[in-house]
């Protein structure tokens, strides 16, 4: 049995990966922006906070050390996709994204790291994405918060490796999660960018983009990765997210080469 600390459970992987853990008898705290959004799961703690109030993650993480004792795995989950074209987006949508996506992330890992440096150890577990590795059109936003947070986490692996505590990207593809219907936002759209290559997400909005992968299936591999030693610095799930990887990763190492 293990503690695992997961942030936004109400839906998505997040829901999914503390439902598969509480059925195999692990203690899971979890983190919800609205009350009553996960009263379908018997968690172990639970806290209120959105990511974008920095001062209350740490708060929040600080609170379930207290209570718990050890947490073994924490999971930077929260966050949603921002989609549509650069100048489509407002500011507002701008700074929500990256403030969710990136400084949501960065600061639940460090409010946590004090914490699992205490207690000697531990693993940090961030729910990244294929866009955190491949950029396509019409998701620049989502994507400058999804390379900001790879960059983050790759470095601060090597940051806490000396203290016994192991990092994992998680990349996923397309999984049918809340993403696309619920939680995705599209900005405004400009019908100056009808029919081009910036203009699938609207599609993708209006479910007309078929969605592959399994979330049952991808919270089963993030569980499974989080009891390999040395940590795997990169879970790639999904045929759609290796191929899309592989291309872009091919790609830019042609570009450097020249």
């Amino acid at each position: 049995m293990k503690t695992w600390f997961i942030t936004g459970v109400s839906s998505g992987f997040g829901h999914e990966m503390a439902r598969r853990l509480l059925a195999d008898k692990n203690r899971v705290a979890g983190t919800v922006r609205r009350e009553g959004s996960a009263d379908d799961l018997d968690l172990t703690w639970l806290g209120h906070v959105d990511v974008t109030d920095l001062p209350k993650v740490r708060e929040v993480v600080d609170a379930a050390f207290a209570e718990l004792g050890r947490i073994d795995v924490v999971v930077m989950n929260a966050g949603y996709g921002l989609f549509g074209a650069a100048e489509e987006v407002s500011d507002e949508q701008m700074q929500h994204q990256i403030a969710t996506n990136l400084l949501g992330s960065i600061q639940t890992a460090r409010a946590a790291l004090p914490h699992l440096r205490a207690q000697g150890g531990g693993r940090l577990i961030q729910i990244s994405s294929v866009a955190g590795l491949a950029a396509f059109p019409g998701a620049s936003l989502y994507h400058a918060s999804k390379w900001g947070v790879e960059g983050f986490i790759e470095a601060l692996a090597g940051e806490v490796a000396p203290f016994g505590i192991g990092v994992t990207l998680v990349e996923p593809g397309g999984a049918r999660t809340s993403f696309a219907g619920g939680s995705l936002k599209i900005g405004q759209p400009l019908p100056a960018y009808d029919g081009t290559p910036a203009s699938f997400v609207r599609g993708l909005q209006q479910g007309l983009v078929e969605i592959p992968g399994d979330p049952v299936e991808y919270a089963a591999r993030v569980i499974e990765s989080a009891g390999v030693e040395p940590a795997p610095m990169r879970l790639v799930l999904g045929a759609d997210s290796q191929q899309a990887v592989t291309a872009a990763l091919r790609n830019r190492l042609a570009q450097v080469e020249g």
